[in-house]
């Protein structure tokens, strides 16, 4: 009996040493996984997964103009000042309709979305 006693509790010793506690507070590393997932993201999947699409699309002139539209104005030169328009916003460039500002976009990540923009070029 007494053996049987003993084999029990090094069974639920086993068990319990080996499970993983799910209370544990979450760290910061799923943060920082996700943001950088975001940073590693090309320029078209995060434009994808934003909301730059329900304003643009590649070839055709929406509330916003096409993209193909927009390489054709600009060039390698812009990315830095058209990277600035993603995040800070802007208008009267394409009309009277202005465009949102996108602050949780840095700026590597706003300069990989119009580089991305500018290979639309006709």
């Amino acid at each position: 009996m007494k053996k049987l006693f003993l084999a029990g509790m090094a069974g639920f010793f086993v068990i319990s040493c080996s499970k993983k506690e799910t209370s544990e507070p979450q760290s910061t590393e799923s943060k920082d996984v996700a943001t950088s997932v975001v940073s590693n993201s090309s320029g078209q999947t995060m434009i994808e997964t934003s909301d730059c699409l329900s304003c643009h699309s590649i070839d055709e002139r929406m509330i916003g103009p096409s993209y193909k539209e927009i390489a054709e104005k600009y060039s390698e030169k812009d990315i830095e000042l058209l990277a600035s328009k993603i995040i800070e916003g802007g208008s009267g460039v394409w009309g009277s309709v202005p465009m949102q500002p996108h602050p949780q976009f840095s700026k590597e990540d706003a300069k990989k979305m119009v580089e991305y923009i500018l290979k639309q070029k006709k």
